[in-house]
Order: structure tokens, then C-alpha cells, then sequence
């Protein structure tokens, strides 16, 4: 498959723009989306079943305390006030009985990909998700949208284009500040920023650290503690893995496993992170190394320990600075591996820095600690992908991100996986886009309006290794803006 990007063409679009405005004494944004769908099946070399793409979403709107009315008359009669200067503006499907709308499009016991849901989705509707017209410098506005593949896997892609950004004339405020206009082209889409991520929680919130996974996580901290380790290394090891353990927060899971001629669980998988790290302060070094029991004893532990939880990420840290047979290694390592652990590998000093880069999941997964001081960098370098949480798509000005979207972004299926992944049958995936428009932002936009669009492509990928045609896709419609101070 390869990496192609998808342009949003006028004639994928929908009929009809949303806005966004920045009107009266600050700047205001108004902005209006709408999603539809088209549905169908085919593949490069042969028909494959149907492909269905279903989406229901969430959007809030921050515009300051005591603005609930204001809200209500931009189109929104059933916004809630949330607190804090946010607004709920609109939601579908709407949560029964107080369930949170998060736990809703993840839980399994609603079928989204049944017909009866489709009464509950946005499903080839025009829906508008911000109608907003007074917005300030400082407010911004967000929505989740919650994706739901049915049927075949498909390959996802995010689009958009920026269909105007024009000055619409400068009032006097505005001359004093940028001069007087010559190219008719305005600077809201330079002020307004724009971040699209990986809502792995659908909370509506971007969370680049650990707090944000889906699933909780686990991990093997599988340590070589044979003779050769002894004194800078073992105390250089103590020293980064327990730091490593501290940037772990509940509910995701650590355990301690060392190995020398055989292996032992020092401690098993918890969230009582100072237990493990007692454990680790109280290797001793000595024995052979047999790098394949530690392997064995850290995938059963992920697996089948009393603490164990199905679902989790698993990932496991091997450190050793030896040699051991590569052949009962590379057996255990492809074991663990192919029950979805991810294994990154720590060759420290003189080890068999090739046997253990051919252990670890992927390339990227492997390190290499020349001296015992390198630890400490190692294990914080993999605590930042391990624990990295929400990824983001894309960033940057409005006028940044959408020269991206118009080629088209492939979205990964699979963030945990090296490469991009499809997206499985019967799948939800939230990808979350928020515009904020900063506080700093001065008269120069006054007056200003843009208009974009953004949409979701899915195309099968069964027998479809270079997709080129969108099977399936909705798209999201947004409007133009208006700024004066």
C-alpha cells in the first residue's frame, strides 16, 4: 500500500460552506460543518464486500462564562453550559440515561454498524457543528468525531481544503495596525491555529501524555543482571529504569523481571510503581546470561499474570550488555512479539548489539547505550514513545494545516504498529480538530472571513494494495469569518 494522498475535489464536496466570522468589538468566529456519506464496494482486482463509513460526533464551543443564551440563539437550543466558559453546542447520537457520549461510541453494547443505528448517526445529513458568531480572541471551538468502519478494513484518509481567506474591506482599527490592504487577501487564516489528533479516549481533549491511552499500560522492565553488569552498569541501570517507573501514572502497570543464567519476576504487574522500584534497586549482579528466559519470563508476565489485562498494550524493555544463544532468543522474542508485545531492545557496552536489534519490534524500537551514562537518555527517549498518549495528525496555522489536507493525510490504523495500518472491520476510531484563535491577536484580522471544508475517505484495503478512487467518504463542511475590533 502505498502512502497516496487524496485531494479534496470539488466534487466530493457538499453543496453549501460553513463560516467562520470575527465580528464586533473583538474578533468573532463563525463556523458551520455539515457531514454526509456515500457508501459502496470495489476493490483493484476484485469485488470485496461492502464498505460502510458511519459517523456520530461532539462539539463544544469555549466562549467565556454566562453565554449560554447567546449560544442557544446561534442555532443552538439544546446547548448545555459545561462550566468554566464552555459550551456543549451539539452531539449525535445523544447519550441515554447521563451516559457520557464517550463511552457510548466505545462501548460494545451499541452496534453502530447495525441499520437500526443509523437513525442515531450522521449518516448523509447536513448537520451544522459551529454556527458561532461572536467569538472573541482567546475562545476556540472543538469536535470529536467518532468514526465507525464496518464491514471490510479500510485505509482512512483526512482531507480539507481552504476554499477562501479573503480581507473583505479594513476598518480604520485595521489600517492603523497592518496598513492599507493591496491583495484583498485577509490574515485570519494566519492567526487562527489549527490541531487535529488521535482522540484515542474520545474526550474532546488532546492529551500528549499517557493519560490520553485508550487502553491501559503494561509494561516489563526485563533487566540483565548477570556478572558482567556488575558496578557502573547495574548501578547506571538502577538509576534510569526507576526513573523510567516514575513517569508512569495509574492505571497502566509495571513489573520487574532480571535475568542472568535463568530468570525471576521481581515484581509482578502494578500500579504501585515504588514496589518496583524497590525491586530494581535490589539486583545484585552475577551468573551467565540467557537473554531468551528473561524474554520467556517478562511475555508470561504480560500474558498471564495475576494482574494481567487482556486488552492492554503490552510492551516490554530488555537491557543487556552479553551475548546469548541467538537462536533461543530470536525463538522467544518472535513468541512475545506475535502475542502483541512490543519489545524494544537496550545493547549496552560490549553486548551483541546485532542480536538484540533483531529481537526488538522494529528497527526504531532498537537502542544502542555505548556507556553506562547513556541509560539514563535510552530510558527516557522510550518512555516519550511509550508513553507519548494522543497523537497528533497535524498542526499549525489554518493556512498551514489545510495546504497539507488539500493533498490529503493518511491516518494510521494501528499507532502502536511500525508503518501505516489499516483500519479493521468493525472499528471506532475519534479524531478530534480544534481551531482556537489566540488571545494576542490584534485588529489586523478585523473584517477578515475564511472558508474551508474538510472531509474522511475510507477505501478498502483487501486486494487493494495502491488505492487510488475514494469507495466511501463523508465529508465535513466549514464556513467563513468575519473579524472587526
Amino acid at each position: 500500500m502505498d502512502d497516496k494522498t487524496i485531494g479534496l475535489s470539488r466534487r466530493k464536496m457538499l453543496v453549501g460552506l460553513g463560516a467562520m466570522g470575527v465580528a464586533s468589538a473583538g474578533a468573532g468566529l463563525g463556523t458551520t460543518a455539515y457531514f454526509s456519506d456515500e457508501e459502496g464496494f470495489t476493490g483493484n482486482r476484485l469485488e470485496a464486500g461492502t464498505l460502510d463509513l458511519k459517523l456520530d460526533y461532539k462539539s463544544t464551543y469555549l466562549g467565556g462564562a454566562g453565554r449560554l443564551d447567546d449560544v442557544k440563539a446561534m442555532g443552538y437550543p439544546d446547548a448545555q453550559d459545561l462550566g468554566d466558559g464552555r459550551y456543549l453546542l451539539d452531539q449525535a447520537p445523544s447519550p441515554a440515561d447521563m451516559q457520557e457520549w464517550e463511552d457510548l461510541v466505545q462501548s460494545e453494547e451499541f452496534d453502530f454498524c447495525s441499520p437500526e443505528a443509523d437513525q442515531y448517526l450522521v449518516n448523509g445529513d447536513g448537520i451544522p457543528i459551529f454556527t458561532l458568531d461572536d467569538v472573541k480572541p482567546g475562545d476556540s471551538g472543538e469536535v470529536t468525531i467518532s468514526i465507525h468502519i464496518c464491514d471490510n478494513p479500510a485505509y482512512l484518509y483526512f482531507s480539507g481544503e481552504l476554499t477562501e481567506n479573503a480581507e473583505n474591506g479594513q476598518t480604520e482599527p485595521e489600517m492603523e495596525d497592518e496598513g492599507e490592504d493591496t491583495d484583498g487577501i485577509g490574515e485570519l487564516a494566519d492567526a487562527i491555529e489549527v490541531c487535529v489528533w488521535y482522540d484515542e479516549d474520545c474526550d474532546n481533549v488532546y492529551e500528549p501524555t499517557g493519560t490520553g491511552q485508550q487502553n491501559e499500560l503494561e509494561v516489563a522492565l526485563v533487566s540483565d543482571v548477570s556478572g558482567s553488569m556488575g558496578g557502573a552498569p547495574l548501578s547506571a541501570l538502577k538509576t534510569a529504569a526507576t526513573s523510567f517507573v516514575d513517569n508512569l501514572s495509574s492505571p497502566d502497570e509495571a513489573a520487574a523481571i532480571s535475568f542472568s543464567g535463568s530468570a525471576s519476576t521481581d515484581q509482578e504487574l502494578t500500579t504501585n510503581y515504588q514496589l518496583v522500584q524497590n525491586a530494581i534497586n535490589n539486583y545484585t549482579a552475577g551468573g551467565s546470561t540467557s537473554i531468551a528466559a528473561g524474554i520467556n519470563e517478562g511475555a508470561d508476565e504480560l500474558l498471564n499474570g495475576t494482574n494481567a489485562t487482556p486488552g492492554a498494550s503490552k510492551v516490554m524493555i530488555l537491557l543487556s550488555d552479553g551475548n546469548s544463544s541467538a537462536s533461543a532468543a530470536t525463538s522467544a522474542a518472535n513468541a512475545a512479539k506475535n502475542a502483541g508485545i512490543r519489545v524494544f531492545t537496550i545493547a549496552l557496552g560490549s553486548a551483541n548489539t546485532s542480536l538484540l536489534e533483531s529481537l526488538a519490534s522494529s528497527p526504531d524500537d532498537a537502542f544502542i547505550a555505548p556507556d553506562p551514562a547513556d541509560l539514563d537518555t535510552v530510558y527516557a527517549e522510550i518512555a516519550q514513545i511509550v508513553l507519548a498518549g494522543e497523537q497528533k495528525i497535524i498542526s499549525g496555522s489554518m493556512t498551514e494545516v489545510f495546504e497539507a489536507l488539500s493533498e490529503g493525510v493518511a491516518l494510521d490504523g494501528n499507532r502502536q504498529e511500525a508503518g501505516r495500518q489499516p483500519y479493521p472491520g468493525a472499528t471506532t476510531q475519534c479524531i478530534g480538530f480544534e481551531w482556537t484563535l489566540p488571545a494576542e491577536v490584534e485588529n489586523e484580522i478585523q473584517g477578515d472571513s475564511v472558508s474551508f471544508d474538510i472531509g474522511l475517505y475510507a477505501e478498502q484495503f483487501r486486494h487493494n494494495d495502491s488505492p487510488d478512487v475514494s469507495i466511501d467518504g463523508t465529508n465535513v463542511t466549514s464556513n467563513s469569518t468575519n473579524a472587526s475590533n
